[in-house]
């Protein structure tokens, strides 16, 4: 039951990403409150409205947002001062739902649309050439993202999240063929004195445990 509640709640979500629930996605945050271990008030991006739609859910009384989390407010998009922007891409890295396209040292741009103003690309950006403005809705809450909105953002992060993964057991996957090639070319080294063949044995263990390590994080990746 908790699974199937966990989706039913995060569906009702507005999947910004933001964090200021408290839990790293809005996924998270959703098994949490099915779980019991967070309340359903801790979502500024939803507002009250988003409150009032989970205690509907739930079977339980409306309360008001939790002012540890933050305060409801118009929804605002990031925007990036090109003029001043570096091209250091922590704002792309840290960008939940793919909002802003760029590439390493080239000018960086937010997609308005895509963006859904969890503001985590503030924060990383070296010389603050990041703002947050109000979008053209001046309402408040769930009202200024919509249904389709909510989906379509869920969606971003989940592919994002799926593509992270994949360049993380690519990335892991030549490790290990570098490790495993180094370890051919020390095994094949000539040790004409003792001192030599300690060093080859030694280099060869630290391989070994290199590829060791390496083959535990890429079966824990696959799972």
């Amino acid at each position: 039951m908790a699974p199937f509640l966990a989706d039913q709640i995060n569906n009702l979500l507005p999947q910004t990403q933001c964090t200021k629930c408290g839990y790293p996605a809005c996924q998270a945050y959703a098994q949490a409150i099915a779980d019991g271990s967070a309340n359903y008030n801790q979502c500024p991006p939803g507002g009250q409205e988003g409150i009032d739609r989970l205690a509907h859910l739930l079977g339980k009384v409306s309360i008001t947002l939790n002012p540890a989390n933050g305060i409801e407010k118009p929804r605002t998009i990031a925007f990036i001062d090109e003029a001043v922007c570096i091209g250091c891409t922590l704002c792309i890295q840290a960008c939940p739902v793919d909002a802003i396209m760029g590439a390493n040292k080239q000018m960086h741009t937010v997609i308005p649309e895509l963006c859904t103003g969890c503001d985590l690309c503030v924060a990383p950006c070296p010389v603050d050439c990041i703002t947050m403005l109000p979008t053209a809705n001046t309402s408040t809450g769930w009202q200024a993202w919509s249904q389709e909105q909510a989906n379509d953002a869920k969606q971003r992060y989940q592919h994002r999240e799926q593509r992270l993964i994949r360049e993380k057991q690519d990335n892991e996957k030549r490790l290990l063929a570098k490790a495993h090639e180094k370890l051919k070319l020390v095994s094949l080294e000539v040790a004409e004195t003792q001192s030599e063949l300690d060093e080859k044995e030694r280099k060869k263990k630290i391989i070994a445990n290199a590829i060791l390590r390496a083959s535990t994080k890429k079966d824990a990746l696959a799972k």
